[in-house]
């Protein structure tokens, strides 16, 4: 028999948590790899500086360890025993009501005595287990779908808060169905978001939810993916065209090797990259210049320093959440020094405080000062800050979360139109496939899993 070609490499387009994980899992897999990364290290948003003794993240400041998989995930990739999880004085999450912090309640008797929602809100939440289900592909906003299910109060005081921690993003816009499909699918499935909650508890049989990062911040995930694959990750590297051919792919990058060929292309870039890249060869492609009107508001993160008795604060918790209703100019705050070690000088504490988002996106164009000033107010009447800051720095990203906002089908119908007319090109991300760490590690697996089956 004659001997069989070498097969020729899959190209994955984007060296953050998706591209990094799609490209582990295939090289894992004995499948030949190229990762094409514009900037100069791996990561994308997820970046972790140390400056001494502090040490504050650019994007992300933690991962769910929710399911069996991601934690297996974590273990094979040889950081199982540097998790660090969250504190138990990290275990309060606060949210603002009237000016003070109050604790969201973490059992049902602590939800009996809490002052975060009314009676009438706490009694009328029985009337959920009975309220109709929407049908199913109903297109209602996560703002319109809490209401109905819960009431105004848990949209104000539980869901808005929560929705602009997480996506920096209004409720009145997102679609539930893309932006929380777990929530609208608990519905769909069990009639009652109370109901399909309990019936639904931890059931992948993996860890009940902790969170987690690592003693240099989460930045070190991407750099453990990356180093395993070594010389197959080319930083610095702009793909400038894409061209289908006969035989597979062709790739132009103006790197040193010119136009290569692969056998499949994964891309897993963020939106707006996505919008700007030139295929040639595959119909369709100039679609891709619509994802550049996905939302992606301007967030600033400004992470801070104190001495421990400049604030008044026990900072015995997660952080504080902002709902909209209460007109305060941030979004939350994350106690980042209770969260974990390392994250501060002894005597000292940090925190890092959001601001901008869809709710305010004119604060997040402040300039430095204004920033640091607006944060030092705000820290000031929350928590009983006192002085300035003995440490500061402050993060901008111009365009951050992408929001699942009413009629998102449309963007994800572009990624599946081009799959169907040019085989072997596969599309996954944060513009598709959800927008935490844990939603992107299952995203390159999914994009993997389209060139091993397994």
């Amino acid at each position: 028999m004659p001997p069989t070609s070498p097969r020729l490499p899959v190209a994955v387009i984007g060296g953050g948590l998706t591209g990094l994980t799609a490209a582990w899992q295939l090289h894992r897999a004995g499948v030949p790899v190229v990762v094409f990364e514009a900037a100069a290290l791996p990561g994308g948003v997820i970046a972790s500086t140390r400056d001494g003794a502090w040490l504050w993240e650019s994007g992300p400041n933690t991962l769910l360890e929710g399911s069996a998989d991601v934690a297996a995930f974590v273990d094979a990739v040889g950081l199982g025993g540097r998790r660090c999880y969250a504190a138990d004085s990290a275990n309060n999450r606060y949210v603002v009501r009237d000016a003070q912090l109050v604790a969201m309640p973490t059992s049902p008797l602590a939800f009996v005595r809490t002052r975060l929602f009314s009676w009438r809100a706490k009694l009328g939440l029985v009337g959920e287990l009975w309220r109709a289900r929407a049908p199913a592909d109903a297109e209602e906003s996560v703002a319109d779908f809490v209401e109905r299910r819960l009431g105004r109060e848990f949209l104000d005081y539980a869901i808005n808060p929560f929705v602009g921690g997480v996506y920096a993003g209004d409720p009145r816009r997102l679609s539930v169905r893309h932006g929380f499909p777990k929530l609208h699918a608990l519905e769909q499935e069990h009639g009652s978001l109370l109901r399909g909650a309990f019936r639904r508890r931890n059931t992948s049989g993996g860890p009940k939810g902790r969170i987690f990062s690592f003693p240099e911040g989460l930045a070190e995930l991407p750099r453990a993916l990356a180093a395993s694959l070594g010389g197959a990750v080319r930083y610095a590297t702009r793909v400038q065209a894409i061209r289908r051919t006969a035989g597979g792919w062709t790739i132009e990058s103006g790197g040193p090797a010119g136009a290569e060929s692969f056998s499949a292309v994964l891309c897993a870039l963020p939106a707006d990259a996505l919008a700007q890249l030139r295929f040639e060869g595959v119909p369709g492609a100039e679609r891709l210049a619509e994802l550049q009107a996905i939302e992606q508001p301007p967030v600033v993160s400004v992470f801070t320093g104190y001495r421990r008795e400049d604030v008044a604060h026990p900072l015995d918790g997660f952080g504080l959440l902002m709902p909209e209703v209460e007109r305060r100019r941030i979004l939350g705050v994350l106690f980042s020094s209770t969260l974990f070690p390392g994250r501060a000088p002894e005597g000292h504490v940090a925190l890092s405080t959001f601001v901008g988002g869809v709710r305010s996106p004119e604060l997040a164009r402040l300039d430095d000062a204004g920033l640091r000033q607006l944060v030092r107010e705000e820290l000031g009447a929350l928590l009983g800050v006192r002085g300035e800051p003995v440490y500061c720095h402050v993060q901008r990203w111009p365009r951050a979360i992408p929001q699942y906002t009413l009629g998102y089908e449309r963007f994800k119908a572009i990624f599946t139109g081009l799959e169907a007319a040019a085989p072997g090109l596969h599309f996954g991300g944060n513009a598709r496939d959800g927008i935490s760490l844990a939603n992107c590690i299952e995203s390159g697996r999914r994009l993997a899993r389209t060139q091993t089956g397994a």
